[in-house]
């Protein structure tokens, strides 16, 4: 079974918003990083957010006061709230996970995220945002 599974993507008018959903199945570590990358058509893949099991977060710059990260212990599910979204946030969002402390902050400059930054990966859900 894919360990992590995500929902919520779809298209939206620029400045609406939309929540993601990741379900985590399987995975229970006492400490670890979760969090969403995305990558758009001709673009890099880039680090969008991230939360750590002490529930410290970490943003891109360019989604800092308009995303929030968040998640349910209960349930195993992490959450990407989107609001305010612009055109340049169109792609396919993907949720990720790794075993202890995240690798940098989602705001260091120059990361370009590679498979090898994190053990585990969603499927992607693709978010259009239209005008």
């Amino acid at each position: 079974q894919v360990p992590l599974v995500e929902s919520g993507g779809g298209s939206v008018q620029s400045g609406g918003s939309l929540r993601l959903s990741c379900e985590a199945f399987g995975l229970y570590y006492s400490k670890y990083c979760m969090g969403w990358v995305r990558q758009a058509p001709g673009k890099e893949r880039e680090g969008v957010a991230a939360i750590e099991s002490d529930g410290s977060t970490s943003y891109a710059d360019s989604v800092k006061g308009r995303f929030t990260i968040s998640q349910d212990n209960a349930k195993n599910t992490l959450y990407l709230q989107m609001n305010s979204l612009k055109l340049e946030d169109t792609a396919m969002y993907t949720c990720v996970a790794d075993p202890g402390d995240c690798l940098y902050p989602m705001d260091r400059p120059g990361w370009t995220i590679t498979t090898a930054d994190f053990t585990y990966w969603g499927q992607g859900t693709q978010v259009t945002v239209s005008s």
